[in-house]
C-alpha cells in the first residue's frame, strides 16, 4: 500500500454530531483559557509551538467532526505529546521535554494550564481517531504545514524561546547554515515522528465507527 495517499478512504467524511458536546466545550475552554493566557505570560510567537497549533486546530476540528483535520495534529503532535505525558509522570526522569513543570521559578498557574491541555490533547485526539478513523492523507498535508511553520516560527521568534528547535537542537546551534538547518529539521520531523505516527495510526484506527 502506498506511504502518500490524497484521496479519502472514506464516504462519510464525519460531523460535529459524531462529537459529544461536553468534550466539545471541555475542550474549547481549555484552548481559550490556555491561549488568553498564553498571549500575555509568553507572547503570540509561542503559537507557533506544534503543540499549541494543534491546541487551537483541533477545536474546530471537534466542532466539525473532521476526520481530516483532528488526523493532521496527530501526526504532528501525539507522539511528542505522549511523551511529554510520560516525562511529566516520571517526575522529568524520561527526557527533559517536560522538565519546566518542575521550575519553581514558573508560575504554578502557567504549569497548571499547561499540564491540562498538555494531557487533554492527546486524550480527545485518540477518541476522534476512535470515532471517526485515521485519514491517510494526514501525512502529506502535515508535512507541508511543517514546512510553512518552521521558516516562519525561524522569522518571528527568538532564539533563546528556540520555538519548534528552529535554532538549534536543543540550544541556538552555528554549525551549519541556518536555512539548511531548517530544511534538515523538516526532513528530520517527517522521518522521526510524522511517518511512524502515520504508519501506526493507519495499523490501529483503519476503521470508522460513525455512519
Amino acid at each position: 500500500m502506498a506511504l502518500l495517499n490524497f484521496k479519502s478512504e472514506y464516504q462519510h467524511s464525519g460531523s460535529g454530531k459524531d462529537i459529544p458536546l461536553w468534550m466539545k466545550l471541555g475542550f474549547t475552554l481549555i484552548a481559550l483559557v490556555v491561549l488568553v493566557v498564553w498571549w500575555d505570560y509568553m507572547g503570540p510567537a509561542n503559537y507557533l509551538w506544534f503543540s499549541d497549533v494543534a491546541l487551537i486546530v483541533m477545536v474546530p476540528a471537534l466542532w466539525l467532526g473532521n476526520r481530516l483535520i483532528a488526523s493532521t495534529m496527530a501526526v504532528a503532535v501525539l507522539i511528542p505529546e505522549l511523551v511529554w505525558v510520560l516525562d511529566f509522570i516520571t517526575l522529568s526522569h524520561f527526557t527533559v521535554i517536560a522538565s519546566y513543570m518542575f521550575n519553581p521559578e514558573m508560575a504554578l498557574y502557567i504549569r497548571f494550564l499547561s499540564a491540562t491541555f498538555h494531557i487533554a490533547l492527546p486524550i480527545v485526539m485518540f477518541y476522534m481517531l476512535y470515532r471517526l478513523g485515521y485519514d491517510q492523507r494526514a501525512l502529506p498535508l502535515q508535512s507541508l504545514i511543517a514546512l510553512i511553520v518552521l521558516p516562519i516560527t525561524y522569522l518571528v521568534s527568538e532564539p533563546s524561546a528556540n520555538i519548534n528547535w528552529v535554532y538549534g537542537p536543543g540550544a541556538p546551534q552555528d554549525f551549519m547554515n541556518p536555512w539548511l538547518y531548517l530544511l534538515l529539521l523538516w526532513v528530520a520531523f517527517v522521518v522521526v515522528i510524522y511517518i511512524p505516527t502515520h504508519l501506526l495510526l493507519k495499523r490501529f484506527f483503519s476503521k470508522s465507527r460513525v455512519s
